[in-house]
């Protein structure tokens, strides 16, 4: 399974935001800058984000984008959903029943081994992205990194007055 450099961008940009004070946006062209990131891209995956309800956007010469929940109710699987859809990764097509001793009335998709295997493994992966928050990520990012919050702060919103 590949995900697109959006989901990364989508992830940073949402951790980002959980550290702005509450009701200040900030801008795509900010965000583009400090990851130096194409930003009609960028903003194009924060958009995404908004449809699905992880982000509210902000017209104006203050304008831009802030979290629409709160971190800890964001999880890491939302915005994978929200920017790569939600398409199975894996889709079983049955060619099983051309095989020999196949049968054209077998369901494949739900009797084959490899398509329950594939399965399996992605409900896994989508219950550990889920278990995911945000907020978590955030907080982890603060113990490694003590001025991540404050410095990234800064430069996305600039100084508190």
């Amino acid at each position: 399974m590949k995900l697109g450099q959006g989901v990364e961008w989508g992830l940073h940009s949402c951790v980002n935001m959980s550290w702005t004070p509450p009701g200040e946006a900030v801008s795509s062209a900010r965000l583009a800058e400090f990851y130096k990131l194409p930003a009609a891209y960028l903003n194009k995956q924060l958009q995404a984000l908004v449809r699905a309800g992880i982000l509210t956007s902000v017209s104006g010469p203050r304008g831009g984008f802030s979290l629409a929940r709160r971190p800890d109710r964001i999880s890491v699987l939302d915005v994978v959903l929200a920017i790569e859809g939600n398409d199975h990764a894996f889709r079983c097509e049955g060619i099983a029943k051309d095989a020999p001793g196949g049968s054209m009335d077998a369901d494949y998709a739900r009797t084959c081994l490899i398509s329950q295997t594939m399965r399996h493994a992605e409900v896994t992966w989508r219950t550990e992205l889920s278990r995911q928050s945000i907020a978590g990520i955030a907080q982890s990012i603060e113990r490694r990194f003590p001025d991540a919050r404050e410095s990234t702060v800064l430069r996305l919103v600039g100084p508190r007055t």
